[in-house]
């Protein structure tokens, strides 16, 4: 059997509720060259049963049961160590996807090799899948050089590149998902030291905004990474000075990795070390809460303004452990917990 173009890679946890619609929307693209491949991080919904029945039907899904929970960001790897296709995209199980998505993505970086990875406009949708609110990309990821494309990565807010359509052979120069804080910041970043994004000038990713997203379910950054891999909830093996030092380190990492000249990786080291030491320097969760789109990102980032008030004032915070406050800065998107 030949290699499909595309490898869809679909992780999916206890998403009984939306996935018949995004594999639906998936399944109705009209680029059709594709193999999509579902990895169940052992569910216990109804989620099995759904994917089989989608299997039975596309003979282009090939579905895996992981035995156990192994946590969303080696689940995410599952999906991409099992790839044959020249781009890869993941996908979630609540998400839609306009129906010329995968055929814009695949032309567009057939027609750019210097791009690296392709994605489109978004809007967030609701449970009813009716439009929230359109978002704008803001992020200078087409940039020429590194170094800018790296700048814009750390301060500007928005953007879920991680869901375009990428180059597998540059994803398997990179390191996997992490699950430290924010691994998947410094997992697009890394993308983005090997080349410039592409943005089709269209709406055509619906991402969905609900209770059970991870922004949203989760209560704290050592129960997010718990969720990208539950050996990090052990706060013993794992403290919270691991967590952000890796996450920094991660930077570091991808830069020293990426094919750069010694100038342009001297400029990216340097953004980085800036970055680091303004998360010393007051205001950023404001600067970031006004620059977000997202509304889960929006108010988490209100909720830890006004706890930090409380702190300030010697005012308990309600239903809240000292984990749970963010950071100056700290307001990314997170993957779901798949």
């Amino acid at each position: 059997m030949s290699a499909p173009r595309l490898t869809i890679g679909l992780p999916v946890y206890n998403g009984e509720r939306f996935l018949s619609q995004s594999l639906d929307a998936l399944l109705a693209q009209t680029f059709e060259d594709f193999e999509l491949i579902i990895s169940d991080n052992a569910s216990t919904d109804s989620t099995a049963d759904v994917c089989a029945d989608y299997a039975l039907r596309d003979p282009r899904i090939r579905y895996v049961r992981q035995a156990v929970n192994i946590g969303s960001a080696p689940n995410h790897n599952a999906v991409l160590a099992m790839a044959r296709g020249e781009y890869f995209k993941w996908a979630s199980d609540d998400d839609l996807y306009g129906p010329t998505l995968l055929a814009s993505c695949v032309a567009e970086l057939d027609a750019r090799p210097e791009a690296v990875l392709c994605h489109a406009w978004e809007a967030f949708i609701g449970e009813d899948s009716t439009t929230i609110q359109p978002v704008t990309y803001r992020l200078q990821t087409a940039h020429p050089r590194a170094s800018v494309r790296l700048r814009s990565l750390l301060y500007d807010s928005g953007g879920d590149d991680i869901y375009g359509v990428i180059r597998t052979a540059v994803l398997r120069r990179n390191a996997r998902h992490g699950s430290y804080h924010h691994a998947d910041r410094t997992f697009v970043a890394a993308l983005a030291l090997h080349g410039p994004f592409h943005q089709v000038p269209e709406v055509l990713y619906l991402r969905r905004d609900h209770p059970g997203r991870t922004e949203r379910s989760a209560h704290g950054r050592r129960s997010r990474a718990a969720i990208l891999d539950p050996r990090r909830g052990n706060r013993w093996r794992n403290p919270m000075a691991r967590l952000y030092g890796e996450y920094v380190w991660g930077y570091v990492a991808a830069i020293m990795r990426a094919p750069l000249s010694i100038d342009e990786r001297l400029r990216c080291l340097g953004e980085v070390a800036w970055w680091a030491l303004g998360h010393l320097r007051p205001g950023g969760d404001r600067r970031l809460l006004e620059s977000s789109f997202d509304p889960a990102v929006r108010a988490r980032a209100r909720r830890t303004i006004a706890d930090k008030g409380r702190t300030r004032f010697g005012l308990p915070v309600p239903g809240r452990s000292h984990e749970d406050a963010l950071p100056s800065g700290d307001l990314g998107n997170k993957p779901r917990p798949s």
